[in-house]
């Protein structure tokens, strides 16, 4: 259970770095409501749903080859920690704007899935972290663990999304530049530490060859 947990939580720190698709979420809950922005979330994670199974489809069958688990777990820290401290140093001018126009919810959902497609960092995303949760469970476990930790991981995107929708539409008068900042700072911290472990991880499987 507590390795689940931990996934969830590699989910929701994935999630919760200020970036396009968070910030897309917080304007449309505060525009439109929360319908609007939980979509834009759910898009965003359709399209990181096509990443998981494209990397799990293309790496999967060669994931048990020392080279490949070393190549991983660095490549992974290194997206880790490059995600998380942009996190840290992008965290001046987050501001809140918006109107009450409104739109279609299938354009809330398209939004956040073509916003989350069309991101170059996405794959790469996914190709290290996921990649690296690949190599892991197939050097100790079955693919039901594996399943089981994709879905934990899945779980935390999707509770991000529901806390981000909810804390725009219920909670507008929290949501100020100074929250958003510590949350931004939260997660890069939680994603410089997965980076730290993965690397640590990396370089074991380096010198054990």
């Amino acid at each position: 259970m507590t390795v689940y947990l931990s996934y969830i939580l590699l989910g929701l720190s994935l999630a919760a770095p200020i970036g396009p698709i968070n910030a897309a979420q917080l304007d449309r809950g505060i525009r439109y409501g929360f319908w609007h922005s939980w979509l834009t979330g759910v898009g965003a994670a359709a399209a990181d749903g096509i990443y998981m199974i494209i990397v799990y489809a293309g790496v999967v069958n060669f994931i048990d080859t020392p080279i490949v688990q070393t190549f991983l777990w660095l490549f992974g820290a290194f997206v880790l920690l490059y995600t998380g401290v942009e996190s840290l140093i992008n965290i001046k001018g987050l501001t809140i704007s918006g109107n009450n126009k409104k739109e279609p919810l299938i354009k809330s959902f398209m939004s956040g899935f073509l916003m989350s497609l069309s991101n170059p960092l996405t794959i790469l995303f996914w190709l290290g972290i996921y990649g690296s949760v690949l190599a892991k469970t197939a050097a100790t476990s079955g693919h039901g663990q594996l399943i089981l930790y994709s879905a934990a991981i899945f779980s935390g995107l999707l509770i991000w999304d529901i806390s981000m929708a909810t804390l725009a539409t219920g909670a507008k008068r929290y949501l100020t530049s100074a929250f958003l900042t510590a949350i931004s700072v939260i997660s890069g911290l939680s994603l410089i530490g997965f980076g730290l472990y993965f690397g640590w991880q990396g370089i074991g499987a380096l010198l054990s060859w």
